[in-house]
């Protein structure tokens, strides 16, 4: 059997060259802890996903672009700035869906224990705007570095 690759429709394309370039200005403003430009690539509602764990004070709840774009500066009082790291190994995007993989690691401020943990993020754009922000990683790694 012999498949022949078709062409992606054309609105296809622009829907992913839009959701490639609304990623690149997630990162970047997450590297730059632009918050308020990260209020601004959220939707107001967002369909937040990131395992809760009570040890870890960053992780909680999030569902509006505000909360949303505050995660970066939790994690930012909550860990050492000069410590931090991460690593995109891959981005991958599919019309509206953007799927990111590598790994992030860290040190906890109170505790000064290190964590480090694979990732993989998945990210929708609709409108120009995330609308999914759903975080998979080492949540057990982390929990550790924040428990004395």
């Amino acid at each position: 059997m012999s498949v022949t690759p078709t062409a992606p429709a054309p609105a296809a394309c622009s829907v992913s060259e839009t959701t490639r370039a609304v990623v690149r200005e997630f990162l970047a403003a997450r590297v730059a802890g632009d918050t308020e430009r990260l209020v601004t690539l959220f939707a107001d509602r967002v369909d937040w996903l990131l395992a809760e764990n009570p040890v870890v004070p960053w992780i909680r709840p999030r569902s509006t672009a505000a909360e949303c774009a505050a995660q970066f500066t939790d994690l930012m009082r909550h860990t050492v700035p000069e410590d931090a790291r991460a690593r995109v190994d891959a981005f991958l995007v599919d019309g509206a869906d953007a799927v990111l993989t590598g790994q992030v690691s860290g040190t906890v401020r109170a505790t000064g224990k290190s964590f480090e943990s694979p990732f993989a993020l998945r990210l929708t754009v609709e409108n120009g705007r995330i609308t999914r922000h759903h975080l998979y990683e080492d949540s057990l790694a982390v929990a550790a570095a924040c428990t004395p």
